[in-house]
């Protein structure tokens, strides 16, 4: 579905244009897709099928219709393995295999993780029976990612350090990039950062070499919420900017929905909720037009935090009602556990602390059952406050000690020296390929 830019009055006839123009490539496009639709019904060549299958469902965006030439693709796709020509049967093979990938992610979308799994499994069983070390890296991607966001951070790890490992065999360097960004995230929310921190580190170099600016600018927003946990805010401000400039550049929608979204999270951190609710607001309006529905579930929940700083509770709770909602339909326990702590905490002001001590039980068993040491503290210093309103001063105690003991995991003074020793050696190491390349010009001037 194509977006039409919209430009102020001035710029009428640019618009008038643009508009023409973007009706002129539908309309080609729909040619196209006619023209396939027949070249489909009219060819006897099963292989040809299969590549006319293929392009449709690059055209086509209505995911009712791509799931249906997806289905009719798996179906010929079974029948040419079983063809006793070598080479056709090496094309089903591969058809297969990537058809039931796209099934994989069809169902991981929609939260169907099980379903997911059966059909990624059956994929890479065919990529490594085919030797395709890059496809099978893939796969294992894919299935790394829903054993994340069942919590299951352990297993994930595993399954993406073999991703890595056969992207530096293969020497698929973008592959690899992505693999350091991913594992730096993962250790993140364990609460790893020294880990987290050589992994992003590694990522960035890399991706400066490739000059691969989507890649460069999601290491700097990484790297900036490094920062940002360690309390250097206007630091991770200055990453989080100096990557929304490159995503501007990439038109990468989804990467400044994540920084515009960051960048909320600093100002609110200043205590500056005027430019945090513009940042929150800028970062939901882009999840909602790409439906990014995770991104959306993040930003509602921020854009509540907002409101509830305000005082404005009943707008804050039908924000993060909102939030819930959507995390429970997308099955996400990371998302779940912090709409559980921001109703919680709402319901200390209302001073429904039942309530309170409710949600908050919930979060802490999801978000130990997870592992995710930031989304513990946040529970544990809520539920002293809970507590502590209830009389329960002992209680009000033990949890302001797990709190302390969460956070201080979080922020640390060993945490900060990996921080800042990560940063002078990346700086080193730039200086150093500088000086190394003024020296090498300067050797060929004298040879001349």
């Amino acid at each position: 579905m194509k977006v039409l830019l919209k430009y102020s009055l001035i710029f009428t006839f640019c618009c008038t244009y643009f508009a023409a123009q973007a009706q002129t490539d539908e309309a080609a496009e729909a040619n196209t897709i006619d023209s396939l639709k027949t070249i489909l019904k009219t060819s006897k060549s099963d292989t040809n099928k299969l590549n006319i299958l293929f392009s449709l469902m690059d055209k086509i965006s209505d995911e009712n219709i791509w799931h249906t030439y997806n289905e009719e693709r798996i179906q010929l796709a079974q029948k040419l393995v079983k063809n006793n020509n070598e080479q056709v049967k090496l094309k089903g093979k591969r058809s297969l295999a990537e058809s039931l990938n796209f099934k994989g992610i069809i169902n991981s979308d929609q939260s169907r993780d099980s379903i997911a799994l059966i059909y990624y499994y059956q994929s890479l069983k065919l990529w490594e029976e085919l030797g395709d070390l890059k496809n099978n890296a893939l796969l294992l991607n894919n299935i790394g990612n829903i054993f994340y966001d069942r919590g299951d951070v352990a297993q994930a790890i595993d399954y993406l350090e073999k991703v890595l490992q056969m992207q530096e065999k293969i020497g698929d360097k973008d592959g690899i990039g992505l693999s350091l960004n991913n594992l730096a995230g993962m250790y993140t929310s364990k609460g790893d950062i020294p880990k987290a921190l050589n992994y992003f580190s590694r990522a960035l170099k890399l991706q400066e070499q490739l000059n691969n600016i989507r890649g460069i600018s999601t290491s700097l927003s990484n790297i900036g919420f490094i920062y940002f946990n360690q309390g250097e805010v206007d630091k991770a401000l200055d990453y989080f900017n100096r990557s929304l400039e490159l995503r501007k550049k990439n038109d990468d929608k989804v990467g400044m929905g994540y920084t515009l979204n960051n960048i909320g999270v600093a100002y609110k951190s200043k205590k500056d909720t005027i430019k945090a609710l513009e940042y929150f607001e800028k970062s939901l309006k882009l999840r909602e037009e790409i439906l990014d529905k995770k991104g959306v579930a993040l930003s509602l929940n921020n854009i509540g935090e907002i409101y509830s700083h305000q005082g404005d509770l009943p707008k804050a709770l039908s924000y993060f009602e909102k939030c819930l909602k959507l995390n429970k339909e997308l099955n996400n326990k990371a998302g779940i556990a912090n709409s559980y702590n921001s109703i919680g905490a709402l319901c200390i002001k209302q001073k429904k602390y039942a309530f309170a001590s409710s949600f908050i039980d919930s979060s802490l068993i999801i978000s130990k059952e997870l592992g995710f040491p930031d989304i513990i503290k946040n529970a544990e210093l809520i539920a002293s406050r809970v507590d502590s309103a209830s009389a329960n001063y002992k209680g009000a105690f033990e949890h302001y000690k797990q709190f302390i003991k969460y956070r201080d995991s979080l922020n640390n003074e060993g945490t900060r020296k990996a921080s800042l020793k990560s940063q002078l050696n990346y700086e080193f190491e730039k200086k150093e390929a500088v000086l190394k390349e003024q020296q090498e010009k300067e050797a060929l001037i004298a040879e001349e």
